[in-house]
Formats: structure tokens, sequence, C-alpha cells
């Protein structure tokens, strides 16, 4: 019987530790410079406007439009054969920055300027990892 991979744990570093840290507690934050208030996604040392080093963790959201997606048919990890065919986006949050993920719904739903929130889904050995899924209508 062939052992089946495990998925890729997300490699943790001291710029993004914050973030995961507060995706297992089912939040999802950004950095915010604390001299030009930009708000922005990846975790870096510097504001990408005005390149202070002054800035915070906040908590954002989850809400945005899918702004461009593609669908995966091709397996570039073993982890992920199963999941095929996939959704990975970049979704453009309500408070303005972008991030790369997978929205779940099927593949011909998906379409650019969807709504989506962010939902917490377990990964391998238990990590939470923020999805985005189509919004809920109230």
């Amino acid at each position: 019987m062939a052992e089946v991979a495990e998925q890729p744990l997300p490699e943790i570093t001291e710029e993004n530790r914050p973030f995961w840290e507060a995706t297992q507690r089912r939040k999802l934050v950004l950095q915010r410079c604390a001299g030009c208030r930009e708000m922005w996604s990846p975790p870096s040392s510097h504001c990408p406007r005005c390149l202070s080093s002054e800035w915070f963790w906040e908590e954002v959201s989850g809400r945005g439009r899918v702004f461009t997606f593609t669908v995966v048919h091709q397996r570039y990890h073993p982890a992920f054969a199963d999941a095929i065919p996939y959704n990975v986006a970049v979704i453009e949050l309500k408070e303005g920055p972008r991030l790369v993920s997978t929205v779940e719904c099927p593949k011909e739903e998906l379409k650019i300027g969807m709504e989506v929130e962010v939902a917490f889904r377990e990964g391998a050995k238990g990590f939470l990892l923020p999805v985005f899924v189509p919004m809920r209508r109230r």
C-alpha cells in the first residue's frame, strides 16, 4: 500500500509568526503602518508604502472579493492529489490588501468579483489555515 503524503505546514518565521498564531485562534490579522496607516500582506519588516519599521498587527474582517483566480488541475505535491481540481485565488479584502488563498466552492461557481469571507480549515497536524468561502447571505 502506498503511503499518503502529509500536507506541508507553512514555514513560520519571526515576521509571520503573529499571523499564524492568530489563525490558530480563528482570527485574520494583517500589519498596519503606524505612520502612513497602510495595511499590507504578506508580512514584512517595513511598510511597503513609506518604508517605516513602525507597525502593528490589526484584526481584519476577513471579507472581500475574488480579484483573480485559477483552477489547479495538476498535482504539484502528492498530498493534494485527491483535492484536484482546486481553486486558488487572490482575495482583495474589504480593508484593501490582497491575500492568496483557496476558495471552497465548485469551480463552475467561482467568479471574479465574487464576495467571499474567511473560514479556517484544519490542515496537517491540526494546524488551522485561512481559506475563503462564498459570502453567506443574511
